[in-house]
């Protein structure tokens, strides 16, 4: 018999790797202007390094990954405790509205970082030119609608959520089909949860999505709004296994269980794929496509270990209930919406700053992330806004309101 987690129950740890996988988001564009190539990206530092690009490249593998599971976990839940209707009202209300009204207020902010990163590079930077061409940027909307921007996780986010929907209206729609495919589903799921062969069978079908990515790594879908389908089945699926898995008890202990076994094949996919990324720019290369292959086999490794390592880790350490996991939990929307003008913002400040750039990196990851709090703290926990990133207005920690501060559910 299947038996879902109980809904009225907080699970902290998965709260804590949700918050992880967007705050490592931060930290991962924080680094962008530190690679030793120039990617086009607003900005280059003048202080580079190998490093970055392989911390990127392992980051990148499994960080939104992880975000859809647990969001795919997660919205079982909200679905399981409030029914069709209702998880559809808090899907447009926490996901629709951030998309939309963010990227009209993100993109002009964006758009005049790239102007003043360009404009660093030849040694002089003018804000107000470059803020007013950034709201002049707007004027093109209906040339790349709701593109351009970090925001386009939520966009592919909508996408899965009605797909899954649709998808299990139609089968519910056939009685025989919906019987016969919920067993098997439930019973893939635990044999994919608890089985030792698991990974290798969960990144064979993950490669093949892969391999029809415009590079050997993930691609990032924000160029347009047609599903860039590769990613769209990656993120979709798990997303659909983080669904699944909510709907019996055990299976999350089980995927996340940590073992050496588990250990070890993140070490070896993380050095092979290290290894094997040097390779990418090498097209004549004799052996290019045999090298290709491997490379995303291993990717496809690192991606799914990670993803489990990393939920075995937080399990292990944070469940258990914490105020401070529960404020960052909360605030990590807020700041990932937010960070990414903040980051460009200061790359661009400290660019020609002659300092170590792991001491930069640090910097601007850490001043993005105390802005953003203080502003969370101020103008959103408490508020309208928090209503509906959070699904309910809560207390503030630095200026607390006075009087109850009233509950408003979404």
């Amino acid at each position: 018999m299947n038996t879902p987690i109980p809904v009225n129950s907080r699970l902290d740890y998965l709260d804590a790797v949700r918050a992880f996988a967007l705050l490592l988001g931060i930290v991962f564009h924080a680094s962008l202007s530190f690679l030793p190539i120039f990617i086009g990206w607003a900005v280059m530092d003048i202080h580079t390094s190998p490093i970055v690009g392989t911390f990127m490249l392992i980051s990148h593998s499994f960080r939104m990954e992880l975000f859809f599971l647990v969001a795919g976990f997660f919205s079982h839940m909200t679905y399981h405790k409030k029914g069709a209707a209702l998880f559809l009202k808090s899907r447009l209300v926490r996901i629709a509205i951030p998309f939309v009204v963010g990227w009209f207020l993100l993109r002009p902010l964006l758009v005049s970082g790239w102007v003043m990163g360009m404009q660093s590079m030849r040694g002089e930077v003018s804000i107000l030119p470059a803020l007013r061409e950034g709201f002049v940027s707007l004027l093109g909307f209906f040339n790349a609608p709701f593109t351009g921007t970090h925001l386009w996780f939520l966009y592919y986010l909508l996408l899965v959520t009605a797909s899954l929907l649709l998808l299990r209206a139609f089968i519910s729609c056939i009685s025989p089909l919906q019987s016969v495919l919920t067993k098997t589903a439930d019973a893939l799921m635990r044999w994919l949860c608890r089985s030792p062969l698991a990974l290798l069978a969960l990144a064979l079908p993950t490669a093949g999505c892969l391999w029809f990515m415009g590079q050997w790594g993930m691609d990032t879908p924000d160029k347009a709004l047609t599903p860039h389908m590769p990613v769209f089945l990656i993120y979709g699926g798990f997303f659909v296994f983080g669904w699944l898995m909510h709907r019996q008890s055990d299976l999350m202990r089980e995927f996340s269980r940590l073992s050496w076994h588990k250990v070890v094949l993140a070490i070896v996919a993380i050095v092979a794929s290290v290894i094997l990324s040097g390779y990418e720019g090498q097209s004549g290369h004799p052996n290019y496509f045999y090298l290709k292959l491997a490379f995303k086999c291993s990717y496809t490794l690192m991606m799914w270990s990670l993803v489990a390592i990393t939920i075995g880790l937080f399990r292990r350490f944070l469940d258990r209930p914490s105020r401070t996991v529960r404020y960052i939990a909360d605030s990590s929307y807020w700041l990932y919406l937010l960070h990414l003008p903040i980051v460009i913002w200061l790359q661009i400040a400290f660019a020609e700053v002659d300092l170590h750039w792991g001491i930069k990196l640090a910097l601007i990851s850490g001043i993005t992330i105390g802005v953003s709090l203080v502003l969370y703290d101020l103008f959103v926990r408490s508020t309208f806004i928090g209503a509906v990133l959070n699904g309910q207005r809560k207390e503030r920690l630095l200026a607390r309101t006075k009087g109850k501060v009233q509950v408003v559910q979404s």
